[in-house]
Formats: C-alpha cells, structure tokens, sequence
C-alpha cells in the first residue's frame, strides 16, 4: 500500500500496532532471565526487533507525508480563502460607503416620494429593504469566513506540531535502532568466530525437529485409524467408497463440527492471550547460515510465563502425546481438522474429553536454559499440515 492508499486512521493504527509490537517484544524476549547466553538466539532476536522498527519507520515516513501533503493542500486552501474574504470585505467597504453618502431619512423619504405611483414607492420600498437584508447578509458572511479561517489556521498549527512530533519520533526510533544493529554486530562477530560449532548445532536441532516431526505423524496417522475403527462400528450405514488412507470417516456430526471449522476461517481465536510468533509456518532458510532451510510445521509463539495454552475451537481430545524431554502434546479433533498444542509442562485435560472453546488445555514449558515460554501450534486437515495464521484472527 502506497501512502495515497492508506488513510491518515490506518496509518496511526499501523503506527500504534508496531509500538505495541516492540513493547512485546522487549518483554517477551529481552526481559526473560537466562542461564547461558546463545548468540544465535540473542541474534535471532535482535532481526526480529529491528525489522518491527524499521516497519514502524517507514509508517512514520509515510504518516509525514501525508500530513505534508494535508499541510500544503491547507496552506493553498487559507491563502484561496483569505483573498476572497479580502475581496469580500473591499466590496462590502464600498457597499457601506455608498450607503453612508445616502444614510438620511430625508434623502430616503424623497427617493420615495419622488415616485410617479403607487406602485413604483412600493417597489422602492422592497428595494430598500432588500438592500438593508443584503448589507446584513454580507456583514454575516464575512464573520462566518473569518471564523472558518481561524479554524483552519488552529487546524494548521495541530498538523504542524503533530508532523513535528513524527519527525521527533522517527529520531527516536533511528537512534534505537542504531544501538540495535550495534549489537547485532557484535553477535554476528561472534557467532563468526564459532562458525562451525553453530552450523553443527543448527543442523543437529533442524534433524531432530525432522525426527519429532515425523514422529508426531506417524502418532496421527495412528490416531486417525483408530478414530476410523471406532466410527465404522457406530455408523448405520456404512460408506459405499473406500476411505482415503489416512483420512477420517465423519459421522454426521463429525461433518457438522469440521463445516463449523471451516466456516471460521480467518476468525479462531489464537492459542495464547498474549503471544509473539517467533517461527512462521513452511519451510524458510535460516537467517544467518545459507544452505540450511528450516521446516516451520507451524507456529512458534513465544508467550509469558505461567501462560496456558487454549483451545481454539470445540472438539474432543485425540490423544496426549508426551515428548522424550517429558513435555506434552495435546490433538484435539474438529471433525476432520486436528489442533495440535505442543510443548506444554503440564496437561488439564485426557484423552476422550470434550473442550470448548477458549478452554485452558494446559500450562506451556518455560525453557530454564532460554527463559523462553514457547507453545508450537500445529494445525491439521486429517494429515496435512496447514498454516495456522491463516485461519486465526489477524493481530
């Protein structure tokens, strides 16, 4: 969007988003305590807020331009208005002179009495009385256009002052983000010095989310036969096709629940109140080391401590995968949709059990290394991985 398509009111709720962001930011990734320093992480996080600032600078650049635009149309609109009541007040200055040299009651009682008839005093004396109406309407006129550029002129000096202030606040943000990229220097420096024992890790940890990713499919798929079994031996009447492998059979209302999901799309509530999406969905190379691509199954959302996890839609809980570090993994099935809520200390719910939406499904794991609190949100149609911010309201 260019700045001639963006409203004044979208910019400034742009603007105050991306305030708000870095707010965010500073308290969900530079205010946790950490046990070790990771450069990689640290730069990790660091991008991150450099790219917030540098959308909020361009909002502000284009916030100014506007308003320079509004101040220039404005100065053009008080000059066009100031030579018009100028003009104005010349003619009703004539108007009032003339008037004057003719003022006497006797000068006026002759005009009418020199009439020929009847007819030509009564139209004198409308004349005069419109000329009294139009003396007044002028006098009027010119109040009202001194008035409105008066407010014009106060509306100027509020654009300036506020062009002023974004002036002063792309300063600010300049200035912050200089010390940013100090320190975005420094620990590419030393991640450079360590090149090779990062990339190793790296890599080791892309194998391993491969591994659990896997994993965690292999349970699904698992889940879905079962699922399918259970459904076979309820159903009346049975399919007449085969079932795709790998895909639910609905009961009617397995197909309702899975219609009302998908009728929400682009409306579901987020997983957590209060989050910051640190890994997006897909496939993405990695920020620093070319060559490596790291596979986003979902969301990555970093959240504050002591968070839970939410359901983001009714449904019935699938299973309660536990990882090899002890942290769970709750499914929850929507008809032919699975929520997955992974990374969590803890589980409130078991396998079976009906939830709602909004209900808290568990506490999320805060990693004492990083101090991070990170939920990975994974949704799912049977076996397909889709991207969850799609489908979420829009932050």
């Amino acid at each position: 969007m260019t700045v001639f398509s963006q409203t004044k009111r979208e910019l400034e709720n742009q603007r105050e988003k991306y305030k708000a962001e870095i707010v965010k930011l500073n308290k969900l990734l530079f205010n946790e305590t950490k046990k070790e320093k990771n450069a990689l992480e640290d730069l990790k996080d660091i991008n991150q807020k450099i790219a917030v600032r540098n959308k909020l600078i361009n909002t502000i650049n284009l916030e100014a331009k506007l308003l320079s635009t509004e101040i220039r149309t404005n100065e053009r609109e008080i000059a066009k208005l100031n030579k018009s009541l100028k003009e104005l007040k010349a003619d009703y200055g004539e108007m009032i002179y003339k008037s004057y040299k003719s003022k006497s009651q006797q000068s006026r009682t002759m005009f009418l009495l020199s009439s020929q008839n009847f007819y030509q005093a009564y139209k004198r004396l409308e004349y005069m009385k419109q000329y009294t109406q139009f003396r007044k309407k002028q006098g009027e006129e010119i109040l009202v256009q001194t008035s409105f550029i008066e407010k014009k002129n106060d509306s100027l000096v509020i654009q300036k002052k506020n062009k002023e202030a974004l002036i002063l606040a792309e300063k600010n943000q300049k200035r912050e983000i200089e010390a940013d990229k100090k320190k975005q220097e420094d620990l590419l420096s030393t991640i450079k010095k360590k090149e090779g024992k990062y990339r190793r890790e790296i890599e080791k940890n892309v194998k391993e989310d491969k591994r659990i990713a896997a994993q965690i499919d292999k349970l699904i798929r698992d889940e879905i036969e079962k699922a399918n079994r259970l459904a076979l031996s309820k159903l009346k009447d049975k399919p007449k096709t085969a079932t795709k492998k790998n895909e639910f059979i609905l009961t009617p209302e397995a197909k309702a629940l899975a219609t009302k999901f998908e009728l929400n799309k682009g409306k579901l509530p987020w997983p957590v109140k209060e989050g910051l999406v640190v890994r997006k969905f897909g496939n993405q190379p990695h920020p620093t080391f070319p060559g490596i691509i790291i596979n986003g199954t979902g969301l990555h959302i970093v959240t504050s401590k002591g968070s839970n996890a939410e359901a983001i839609f009714s449904g019935e809980v699938l299973n309660v995968l536990v990882g090899s570090d002890g942290t769970k993994n709750i499914l929850i099935r929507h008809g032919n949709y699975i929520s997955s809520y992974n990374h969590l200390e803890n589980s409130f719910v078991k396998k079976g059990d009906k939830v709602e939406i909004g209900q808290s499904l568990g506490k999320i794991f805060t990693d004492k290394i990083n101090g991070k609190t990170t939920l990975v949100f994974v949704l799912l149609k049977n076996t397909k991985k889709l991207d969850p911010a799609s489908w979420m309201l829009k932050r």
